[in-house]
This record gives structure tokens, C-alpha cells and sequence, in this order.
């Protein structure tokens, strides 16, 4: 999801961003990590690692954690997003009673900027994470790399993806050709 001025870029699909800051990182910080819902409300601002460029997800889905990269134009979104909001311990505060941000908080804030936008499909907020995941096979990601990525435990949760993501055959060939870096029309030997 690329930001240009007030518009998210998504599958070559132009589409209303959110106008609130906190909103627009929120739900770019899903898509862009992959995260689930109680994950992102889970985050702490010591989570983020800006040198490094990675995210902690801790005791996430099955209580495992995980460190997923965090991209570039995230990491400047999200430090305009803490300069202008100032959070404290989480990095999204909310009206919780511990101070996060709820699941149903984001739900809403999904639906209600879903409104804004020309997509007709049954979209949710765990359709960003679908996204991330289809976007990345599609890019040439291998599988088990994807699933370490996710937190899934099992490979066969990750492998719904090769189902939905629009792969580019490889032309069949030789692996010994492509050991010996042997070009197909070097037959004048």
C-alpha cells in the first residue's frame, strides 16, 4: 500500500486513504507487516526496532513470538505518527481500560474508511493481512519464509495462499543447465 498524497495505491486500484494520521498508519502497519488485529493493539512502542527496521511481535497467536521487518516507509510514517500523537507505552493508545486500542476500535475504523472507497468485495480487517501474505507469494517469496513471516504454525495454514496468489509460471528447464550456467543456445560447442 503506497501513499501518494491522499490516496493509497493497492493493486493498481486508487483508493481514498484515511484522512486521520493514527488511522492511515494503523492500517498500513497491517498490511505492510502482516499483522493481525490483536497483534498491531498488542505492540509497544519498545516493539519497534527503527534501527534495525524490524517489528517484535510478542506472545502472539499460540503464545510464539516473532520479528517481521518493517518496511522503510512505515518506519518515517510511524515516526511522524509518534512526533504528532506522543503515545506513551502502546504504540496505538485507545480507550481500553490499560489504554490500547480495542480490536472492535479497529474493525470500526476498517469499515468506516471502507466507505470511502469504490471496493465492493467483503473486505475486513483480516483481508489486509490476506493481502500482505498473496502479495508477497506473488512477488516470489517461498512458502516456508511466508509462513515464519505469518506466525503460522503449520505450513498447511500458510499453503491457502498458493491458491489465491497469481504466480508466474517459470519456464521448465534443466537444473544442470542453470548449475553450469549453460545458455540454451550455446550449442556451438
Amino acid at each position: 500500500m503506497q501513499t501518494v498524497g491522499s490516496y493509497c495505491w493497492v493493486r493498481f486500484r486508487r483508493v481514498s486513504a484515511p484522512t486521520l494520521l493514527k488511522q492511515l498508519i494503523v492500517l498500513t502497519l497491517i498490511y505492510s507487516a502482516g499483522l493481525r488485529g490483536q497483534e498491531v493493539i498488542n505492540l509497544k512502542i519498545s516493539d519497534i526496532d527503527f534501527e534495525q527496521k524490524t517489528i517484535h511481535i510478542r506472545h502472539s497467536k499460540y503464545k510464539k513470538d516473532r520479528v517481521v521487518p518493517l518496511a522503510a516507509s512505515m518506519a518515517v510514517g510511524l515516526k511522524k505518527y509518534l512526533a504528532a500523537e506522543n503515545p506513551h507505552i502502546w504504540l496505538f493508545n485507545g480507550k481500553e481500560p490499560d489504554g490500547r486500542y480495542s480490536v472492535s476500535g479497529l474493525s470500526w475504523v476498517m469499515r468506516e474508511n471502507l466507505k470511502k472507497t469504490s471496493i465492493t468485495k467483503d473486505v475486513n480487517l483480516h483481508s489486509l493481512r490476506h493481502s500482505y501474505a498473496t502479495h508477497l507469494l506473488e512477488q516470489g517469496i517461498n512458502i516456508v519464509t511466508l509462513k515464519e513471516l505469518l506466525g503460522h504454525s503449520q505450513i498447511t495454514t500458510t499453503m491457502i495462499y498458493i491458491h489465491v496468489a497469481q504466480c508466474l509460471l517459470i519456464k521448465p528447464h534443466s537444473l544442470l543447465d542453470t548449475l553450469y550456467n549453460y545458455a540454451a543456445d550455446a550449442d556451438n560447442v
